[in-house]
């Protein structure tokens, strides 16, 4: 996958901070919003099937957007990376 500078550079920093802020592995919480759209929701969902991830989703107050929490064990930063990135094609999706 091809990154734009910013985008790489923050992938860089995101994986010092969780290197040096938990043991690993440990649970991360994975926190994004996308369009209240019933098959995005479940991409989001379908990425983390078979890791015994906790999940919960909660409708903005229009109903345009749904919140969706994960909560995982994950085994290493590299591991939380590449999620992100396999979450990031799709469309409208904001990871918190």
């Amino acid at each position: 996958m091809k990154m734009d500078k910013k985008t790489e550079e923050f992938y860089i920093r995101l994986k010092e901070e969780l290197t040096n802020t938990s043991i690993w592995p440990s649970e991360y919480l994975y926190k994004f919003i996308v369009p209240s759209d019933n098959h995005k929701i479940a991409e989001v969902e379908a990425a983390f099937n078979g890791l015994g991830a906790v999940i919960t989703t909660q409708q903005s107050k229009t109903g345009k957007y749904t919140s969706v929490s994960i909560s995982v064990h994950m085994k290493n930063p590299d591991a939380v990376i590449e999620k992100y990135q396999e979450l990031s094609t799709i469309e409208g999706i904001i990871s918190l």
